[in-house]
């Protein structure tokens, strides 16, 4: 079979004729990198390359739509992409792709969840969990929580002037660090 005709499609995609007569419409993407030109013959070696196109181009579609709406680590969208079905060549480029983009990059999914974190009321703890949760390196996790202000002024700011156990309780159950809490202590002794 020989492809006759390659016709563009809205949305990145063509159709593919072979031997005259429409076969598949494809990612324009898939097309390009596997080779295919009019007058090329689709043998077994040709066909091999696209389907390996087509499993990484659908890879890299649905590591898009997993980014749409939220930051995740490489770790994280690799696990996604497996459960999806995507093999381990497949995923590697996708993943190889979005990260010379810049969509994925972990010191920035470790900054903003951190940041969002903290500005909710959690302390370090809590925060190192949360990142250790969503698959991010250490060093990421230590970059990330260094970057904060200071668990000690959070403490101070959301304890308010006149902190009561209540309000220790609450921190201590957000990851802030006992014994800073515990520097909270003796002004309810004195109250």
């Amino acid at each position: 079979m020989r492809i006759t005709a390659l016709r563009e499609l809205p949305r990145d995609r063509v159709e593919v004729e072979l031997d005259e007569r429409s076969w598949r419409v494809l990612p324009a993407a898939a097309v390009v990198r596997a080779g295919l030109v009019v007058g090329r013959t689709l043998d077994r070696e040709t066909a091999r390359e696209l389907a390996r196109e087509l499993r990484r181009s659908s890879a890299l579609g649905d590591a898009m739509r997993a980014l749409r709406y939220r930051d995740l680590s490489k770790r994280r969208l690799d696990e996604r992409l497996q459960a999806r079905g995507a093999g381990v060549d497949a995923r590697a480029a996708a993943l190889e792709t979005l990260e010379r983009a810049g969509l994925v990059d972990d010191t920035r999914v470790a900054a903003g969840r951190a940041r969002s974190l903290a500005e909710r009321g959690y302390g370090d703890a809590a925060i190192r969990h949360a990142l250790e949760q969503e698959h991010v390196a250490a060093v990421h996790v230590e970059e990330a929580v260094a970057a904060l202000e200071p668990e000690a002024e959070r403490a101070t700011r959301l304890l308010g002037p006149t902190p009561g156990p209540k309000e220790l309780r609450r921190l201590a159950a957000k990851g802030f660090d006992p014994d800073l809490l515990a520097e909270f202590a003796p002004e309810l002794d004195a109250g």
